[in-house]
């Protein structure tokens, strides 16, 4: 594992914070769960959640319970591995699943299109893993409930396909013990988005068929160096982030291009952007964009050049930038281990599904209507259509300020659209990218010298959402929403997940809102021609 430098003042800002931190003993306490780091207000808090740094020995006692699960799991011909969970129980499987080749389905969504085809698929041979820190997460819980129907539906016991991760004394596990179901408990020292390596990452990675023991193994190499003011990975990056942060430099451009690593960045995004976005400051993560050479950004390579660049395998990873995490809280004076501006938008979205009752959601009416899109919000007089909203919105960034693109859609509705069969990779390529919201991301950078964000809806008000309402107020939003053609019922609620998805949607556009941020919300009347149109109008500005 290796920090190496790009830029020679990151180089030097960097080191001058590792001599001050060594001075100050950082790294000796931290290595030893020294929960007073971050001051008397956190300590209590950081006193139950720095179990991480220990996970790379404690966890292999989970080794022989999950090898049995897996065993059965083989036995049983159960191939499709599906994980129901958000944020900090989603994003690592996802990670260590994509690097590792082997095939997981995550349903980190409460878009009905998507939770369907993950229903069609082989539900004769799927195992579910339901994946819950707190066992209240209103998404998870709502594909618990649509899987067990399924199952039951196709005359399968669900208690012989459903296994359920989740914290000591959650909800869940009393729920999943009294259902006859498979329970796996996780630490509950360690907090979700720095849980990769406990059974919350673990479970579902090792049913999908990833090595966790070489995950393990991996972690443990680097552990021994995390004690030590020189040498030490974890403070290099955390001493480089921080640094850089307290000079400006708080947007952190997250480039893997080069790397064997699949898809980190995105777990990345969440460490950061929910330990460090609060008290009006924080660490905005920057995925799936190029880098502006603004004076506001610093480029950071997972085994790819930037301005730090982090080289080393996915287990060492996930413990580095941990450590770095925490040391960069430190620098910047706030809690790494809450996260006060979550619950904001539950509460919202609770609000609006009881106020809504059996009728329509109160979504106001349109400023103006663009062929099948529907926009709302305050708009400037002069804006007519969808290309002077975004041409608008982009003005309206503020100096030091971001652009971020909210998308609660089907993440996968892209792949489904049919390919000629003689077409290369790179045709293939470009017609998925033609009917992907994602693409939005690109045209809107392009034009403007800000950071350009995007994040699938409910999935980032697990981790960016934090950020977007504790962090720096110099946001401007974008919302995107979509017309819903076959709903799913979740069983035992009063509600669809479609209904459920808006009102997520509509729950955090009250959040932002209230803190006078722009935001509007772009809904799509006919989802596959409103993307396109999307797409069409931002090549216009």
């Amino acid at each position: 594992m290796s920090i190496t430098f790009g830029d020679e003042a990151v180089a030097a800002e960097a080191a001058a914070a590792v001599r001050k931190l060594a001075e100050e003993g950082v790294p000796e306490a931290l290595s030893r769960g020294d929960a007073s780091l971050w001051g008397g207000e956190a300590e209590s808090e950081a006193r139950i959640r720095l179990g991480w740094l220990d996970l790379p020995t404690t966890s292999r006692e989970l080794l022989p319970e999950i090898s049995k699960l897996v065993e059965r799991a083989r036995a049983e011909n159960l191939e499709h591995v599906v994980l129901a969970g958000m944020g900090g129980s989603s994003l690592a499987p996802e990670v260590i699943c994509a690097t590792s080749d082997v095939a997981l389905t995550v349903l980190d969504t409460t878009d009905p299109g998507q939770v369907r085809r993950a229903l069609a698929d082989r539900l004769d041979r799927t195992i579910l893993v339901v994946s819950s820190k707190s066992g209240s997460t209103v998404e998870t819980d709502s594909h618990r409930r649509i899987y067990e129907q399924a199952f039951r539906d196709a005359g399968i016991d669900p208690a012989d396909r459903i296994v359920v991760v989740t914290d000591p004394g959650s909800p869940l596990e009393q729920a999943a013990i009294e259902s006859g179901y498979t329970v796996i408990l996780a630490d509950p020292n360690v907090g979700g988005r720095y849980s990769a390596l406990t059974a919350f990452g673990l479970v579902p990675s090792a049913l999908a068929g990833a090595d966790i023991g070489r995950l393990l193994d991996q972690a443990a190499e680097v552990r021994p160096q995390l004690a030590g003011g020189e040498g030490n990975p974890g403070l290099e990056l955390g001493a480089a982030l921080g640094a850089a942060a307290l000079a400006g430099r708080d947007k952190l451009v997250l480039e893997d291009s080069l790397s064997a690593i699949n898809g980190l960045p995105d777990w990345i995004e969440q460490l950061i952007a929910e330990s460090t976005g609060k008290q009006g400051k924080g660490i905005l993560p920057v995925v799936g964009a190029d880098p502006n050479e603004a004076d506001d950004e610093l480029v950071a390579g997972i085994d790819t050049e930037g301005g730090v660049q982090v080289d080393g395998p996915l287990g060492a990873q996930f413990l580095i930038w941990e450590y770095a995490t925490a040391v960069a809280g430190r620098m910047l004076g706030i809690n790494p281990f809450d996260q006060p501006n979550v619950a904001e938008s539950k509460e919202n979205t609770a609000r609006i599904l009881g106020d809504g009752g059996d009728g329509a959601l109160p979504t106001g009416a349109p400023a103006l209507v663009d062929g099948p899109v529907e926009v709302y919000g305050d708009l400037p007089a002069d804006v007519k259509d969808l290309s002077g909203v975004f041409t608008a919105l982009l003005e309206q960034i503020p100096d030091r300020g971001y652009l971020a693109i909210l998308a609660f859609l089907d993440r996968e509705a892209a792949f489904d659209v049919p390919v000629p069969p003689e077409a290369s990779f790179e045709e293939i390529t470009d017609i998925w990218a033609a009917h992907d919201p994602a693409t939005l991301q690109g045209l809107l950078a392009f034009r403007t010298d800000h950071p350009v964000t995007f994040g699938w809806g409910p999935r980032y008000l697990h981790s960016t959402g934090q950020y977007h309402k504790g962090g720096p107020q110099n946001g401007v939003f974008l919302e995107i929403t979509g017309a819903v053609e076959e709903d799913l019922q979740v069983p035992g609620r009063p509600y669809t997940l479609g209904r459920l998805q808006l009102a997520q949607a509509l729950g955090d556009l009250d959040a932002l809102r209230g803190r006078g941020r722009p935001v509007v919300r772009l809904h799509l009347t006919d989802r596959k021609a409103g993307v396109r149109h999307l797409l069409d109008a931002a090549r216009e500005v």
